[in-house]
């Protein structure tokens, strides 16, 4: 580890620094050689997908497909290290569970099932058949199957996904929370709604279309390090790529590619950003609709000039309905409101609607900056209007496009993993499968903890994921698992989930993403779906890291078939053996997947049709609908605020450091921020700092300013100057999840406003370990 230290880093993303910590990713694995022969298959045709972000494949003929923190997650999965029974048998859950969420994970990779003991409490090994009695008689125990929860985690592949709804189905819940909750069920509520469906557009090559790319609330540079390759190629051909982000982030400033042999031999870089707004956490649905309000001023000022108007009106009405309603809401916000809320003046929101209203084409990026807050689906809804103002969905080099997370958690959803299936899904297995799927809608993430918390749910089976750690309000999380009659994590490695147990608990260890998956002699391949629908196969190449380990398919398989028994008609068992069968039932479910087998074949696999892309709207009024949204009021900022008289509150946004891949923390650096040997650190603005009376590198306990009368702080944080609006905060997550209130909620969506939490900050007593 390094030494604890801050220190501005002058370097731009990616270029040598990325370099070297591929390689200290490697040797820290002790995989070296094996490491780098494993990485010339990620990404390929002929390879496995990097179980890192869900950013799709640029070239299939290219030796490297892959960045930085794809290396670091194929590392951490091919490592040498090993996490055996030996290191159970060492170590109490008690004694586990002091360790930090880095030690657990860095311990390597699970060898063999374990089942806890609680006369020791310490898990020991268990046979397979063995583990899957257990949770079949947990299973079957209950009176009501609603009783049981099943996480998905976005890491699962396809079939995996496919087979665990149906399993689940049929065992008579749609209770699926899955990670979709917690980051972009927002983008599929807002979109759904509003252009039929719930995913982007765009397709990779749009990117070298497009006129103009607006990024909101993304830090490529760390998150979806592949997507600067296509940010730098666009800038360099002259396009405009405009970032609204309240922290300055190194990946949308300046970039070197580490292939581009010129650029690494003269340190140079690339620009990333030709505008550049840091705008107030949550400020965005203010500085589009300020945008918005510019572009439709310019309409009437063209009109009443007698000139052409600025709106794509061919477009607008055969395609949309809502623009009237729109238009007045927009023209009832003030330009000092919309100042106010966005944090940027009337003269940035009418720069950035001007680079829109030059730009034949128009790309709309958002992560999960934007998918955390109070009005994040009014957000995404306003980013479409800007979009449909104009006619940039369903033609070359424009379009929305969500960015998500993991590699597959796109493919999930469509697989059928979501708690609120539709009837046309359901009815489907109905016809198929011949069984009456449940009907009522089951719980997402942020209900499943209230539902375990409360006694209604008594057994929670992850398929992936890290729950404990990837979950809001900490200590309500962790009772709600402590009270279920069973938890089961199917993983690779040890996490906090899993010192965070129920009175019984099972750890079942599953082959990655880059080792080979030998099912009666035959190695199998899975197929994942990318942020931009592609669907494309995977097959790992590395001996499996033990024995004992079995596939995710294969362990759903076995556990549906020890579970329901004579009560399904499915061959479990066979499915487990050969995936191209189980690639036929999906084909059988949904029809967007005919001739799945040999489509997938193909090198690079296939897109999955886009209605929204073919101007073909699949809405109630069969149109694209603008929709109307006012500024927030009375958010939970300015309640804490009113509760709070003659105190400083602020907003607190939680992020990733860039040693991070969601809650997997790789490495205690932050390189692109200047923080190193630590991760207890709260960015503040400098005069912010001044204000409070202390000084940069003062350490300060944070505590979150609610209405419920509940205690939530998280203490002992290192002040660290940044460059960030005044009154807004960031810090690391799952450090700070145990800030953010159960009932801080996207609204209509259900995920945590994890990026706006109001806080206030004391001064702490002692230093605290900032690692």
């Amino acid at each position: 580890m390094h030494e604890q230290k801050i220190a501005f880093y002058p370097g731009p993303a990616g270029g040598w620094g990325a370099l070297n910590s591929v390689k200290n990713a490697l040797l820290h694995q002790n995989i070296a050689l094996k490491g780098a022969k494993t990485l010339l298959s990620a990404n390929q045709p002929d390879g496995f997908d990097c179980p890192g972000c869900a950013w799709p494949d640029r070239n299939h003929a290219s030796t490297f497909e892959f960045c930085e923190n794809g290396v670091k997650a194929v590392a951490a999965e091919a490592t040498a290290r090993r996490a055996g029974p030996e290191l159970f048998d060492r170590y109490t859950v008690q004694e586990l569970a002091a360790h930090s969420d880095y030690w657990l994970e860095d311990q390597g990779r699970l060898t063999h099932p374990m089942v806890y003991d609680a006369a020791s409490d310490k898990y020991r090994p268990i046979a397979w058949d063995d583990a899957f009695a257990i949770i079949a008689r947990h299973l079957n125990a209950l009176p009501d199957p609603n009783q049981a929860i099943f996480y998905t985690s976005g890491r699962a592949s396809n079939e995996a996904a496919f087979l665990y709804q149906l399993f689940v189905r049929q065992y008579g819940t749609n209770n699926f929370p899955d990670c979709s909750n917690m980051c972009h069920e927002p983008s599929g509520t807002a979109m759904r709604e509003q252009i039929g469906v719930g995913k982007g557009t765009v397709e990779l090559a749009d990117f070298e279309k497009a006129d103009a790319i607006f990024i909101f609330g993304q830090n490529p540079g760390t998150n979806h390090p592949r997507m600067l390759g296509e940010l730098r190629a666009a800038h360099k051909r002259g396009a405009r790529i405009v970032s609204f982000n309240p922290l300055r982030e190194r990946g949308l400033e300046r970039f070197a590619d580490p292939q581009d042999k010129l650029e690494m031999a003269t340190l140079g870089s690339t620009p990333i950003s030709t505008h550049y707004f840091q705008l107030r956490i949550g400020g965005d649905l203010a500085a589009v609709t300020g945008m918005v309000k510019h572009v439709l001023e310019q309409e009437a000022t063209a009109r009443a000039s007698g000139r052409d108007g600025v709106l794509d009106h061919a477009f607008i009405a055969e395609h949309t309905t809502g623009l009237e309603a729109l238009a007045g809401s927009v023209q009832g916000a003030s330009w000092a409101e919309l100042e106010a809320m966005a944090g940027l003046t009337e003269a940035q929101m009418r720069a950035a609607a001007d680079v829109y209203l030059g730009a034949p084409g128009v790309i709309a990026c958002w992560g999960m900056g934007i998918t955390q807050h109070a009005h994040s689906v009014a957000t995404i809804q306003m980013i479409t209007n800007l979009l449909l103002l104009r006619g940039h969905i369903g033609r070359p080099g424009a379009g929305p496009c969500p960015v998500r997370g993991h590699s597959n958690v796109q493919g999930d959803r469509t697989m059928g993993i979501w708690e609120k299936p539709s009837a046309d899904l359901l009815n489907r297995l109905h016809d198929v499968y011949g069984f009456e799927p449940p009907r009522a809608h089951g719980v997402d993430a942020v209900e499943a903890i209230s539902h375990m918390r409360d006694g209604k749910g008594k057994v929670f089976f992850a398929l992936g994921g890290n729950f404990a750690a990837a979950t809001p309000d900490t200590v309500a999380t962790w009772q709600a698992l402590q009270r279920c009659d069973l938890t089961v994590h199917v993983t690779t490695k040890l996490n906090r989930s899993h010192v965070v147990h129920g009175r019984a608990a099972l750890i079942l260890p599953c082959l990655g993403r880059t080792e080979i998956d030998l099912q009666n002699g035959e190695a199998q391949g899975v197929t994942v779906e990318d942020s931009m629908s592609m669907v494309h196969i995977s097959k790992g190449i590395n001996p499996p890291a033990s024995e004992h380990l079995l596939s995710e398919p294969a362990i759903i398989a076995r556990l549906a078939h020890a579970t329901l028994g004579a009560r399904s008609h499915v061959d479990w068992l066979a499915l487990a053996q050969d995936y191209s069968l189980i690639r036929d039932e999906i084909e059988k479910v949904f029809p967007d997947f005919a001739g799945f087998n040999q489509r997938v074949a193909v090198p690079g696999g296939f897109r999955l049709r886009n209605t929204a892309s073919e101007r073909v709207w699949a809405t109630a009024s069969g149109k694209a609908a603008f929709q109307a949204h006012a500024l927030p009021r009375n958010t939970p900022l300015q309640r804490a605020r009113e509760r709070s008289p003659g105190q400083r509150v602020f907003t607190l946004q939680s992020t990733r450091s860039h040693d991070q891949y969601n809650t997997t923390v790789y490495g205690m650096d932050d390189r692109y921020r200047g923080v190193f040997g630590q991760r207890r650190v709260l960015f503040i603005h400098a005069e912010d700092i001044r204000e409070l009376g202390m000084r940069d590198g003062d350490w300060v306990n944070i505590r979150t300013v609610w209405d419920d009368g509940v205690e939530r702080r998280a203490d002992g944080f290192r002040l660290v100057a940044y460059d960030t609006p005044r009154g807004n905060l960031a810090a690391y997550y799952p450090e700070t999840n145990p800030l953010v209130p159960l009932t801080a909620v996207a609204e209509r969506a259900g995920t945590p406003t994890s990026k706006s939490i109001p806080v206030v900050l004391e001064r702490a007593a002692i230093a605290h370990d900032a690692a």
